[in-house]
């Protein structure tokens, strides 16, 4: 055959194979194909020699040779039975923890929750505990004057507290009284170490209005001052407007008469607990304007001023900030009062035991001695 001559779109053609490329591919073929044979004839070779080497699991455990031990390995069924595993116990992957990616970027932790100051603890608020159980804590006013006692240096000896500065005894102790501890023996009373005695002049009655001297007044004052204990007095009101209030402050004056007090004259104007009071329906403001009016009668005719109260009174039932110019006898039984503001005078119980005087009476300190003020 005679050479032919192609031009470039002769080798175009349908197939786009060239003889040569054709050869190599069956060339390639042949040899992988031949390569497969010898691997799978040298594998059944293989699976042979296994056969006769090797006993299934069920035979060895039914005829264990003579000389080698056999392992019997329990079935999977008879491992799990009675298991308490769980398939969660099983998963593996969980052991290992996984492998940090450098590019991770750790989550921020957590800021603090953020905790409220404790008005327990914070020293800004004091508590106040009502009759009826409930509680609450009140700001401490920044603008009223506060105490300045140091009661590590309290001391209670026979029932008689005491307030020492310097090792010295600068307190005094007291009882008050009225027609319920019936007859006193004051000069008993004195003997058992008390100093002074408070002795109710009378009180307004809380449902009638009617005004009334205590039936023992003239009694108690005569003979406490002959026993040689400093006497102070107080009134017990119910007053519900300011001329009320002058008007129970002049009964006080008018039965002290010619008796010589050393001690104040304290107003006295409590809440009635289970009863209905005509003071009930009165404001903060009224009863603040009201206390001032008896002491204001009270000051013009010469006499010390005190107002006795609660820790609930003196802080929820009138406004101190305008009460300032009188002194505060506390009542609150206590081993330590914890009253924040300035006191001078203080009823720590109310079930005291005093020779000379039948029953409980109330037990009382000053931090004063108004015999010399």
């Amino acid at each position: 055959m005679g050479i032919e001559m192609r031009l470039p779109d002769d080798y175009d053609d349908r197939s786009g194979l060239t003889p040569t490329v054709v050869s190599a591919i069956v060339a390639v073929t042949l040899f992988v194909a031949v390569i497969l044979v010898v691997v799978l004839m040298m594998n059944d070779d293989h699976r042979g020699n296994g056969n006769h080497n090797t006993a299934p699991s069920q035979s060895a455990q039914q005829t264990p040779g003579p000389t080698s031990p056999v392992i019997v390995y329990p079935e999977v069924d008879e491992i799990l039975s009675g298991s308490k595993l769980t398939p969660d116990d099983l998963d593996f992957w969980d052991m290992y923890p996984p492998s940090e990616s450098p590019s991770a970027t750790p989550e921020p932790s957590a800021s603090p929750e953020v905790v409220e100051n404790d008005p327990a603890t914070d020293g800004k608020h004091t508590l106040i505990q009502y009759s009826n159980g409930k509680e609450e804590w009140v700001l401490i006013s920044p603008y009223l004057p506060k105490h300045e006692y140091d009661f590590t240096k309290l001391v209670c000896q026979s029932d008689l507290m005491k307030y020492f500065v310097d090792g010295k005894q600068i307190s005094f102790v007291g009882v008050d009284v009225s027609k319920f501890q019936d007859y006193i023996d004051f000069v008993k009373v004195k003997k058992a170490g008390i100093d002074f005695v408070m002795i109710r002049v009378g009180a307004r009655g809380y449902g009638t209005g009617q005004l009334i001297v205590d039936e023992y007044f003239s009694d108690n004052i005569k003979r406490a001052t002959d026993a040689g204990l400093d006497v102070g007095v107080y009134f017990y009101s119910q007053a519900i407007t300011e001329d009320e209030a002058r008007e129970e402050a002049n009964l006080v004056i008018e039965n002290l008469g010619e008796y010589q007090i050393s001690y104040p004259v304290a107003f006295n104007m409590e809440l009635i607990e289970n009863d209905t009071a005509r003071t009930d329906h009165l404001s903060k403001t009224e009863r603040t304007a009201i206390t001032k009016a008896f002491l204001d009668t009270i000051a013009a005719a010469g006499y010390k001023t005190m107002i006795y109260g609660n820790k609930q009174w003196l802080i929820k039932e009138i406004d101190m900030s305008k009460l300032t110019a009188y002194d505060v006898w506390l009542s609150q039984e206590a081993d330590i009062p914890d009253y924040p503001y300035k006191f001078t005078m203080w009823q720590y119980s109310k079930s005291g035991n005093i020779d000379g005087i039948a029953g409980y009476v109330d037990l009382n300190i000053s931090f004063i001695d108004y015999s010399e003020k």
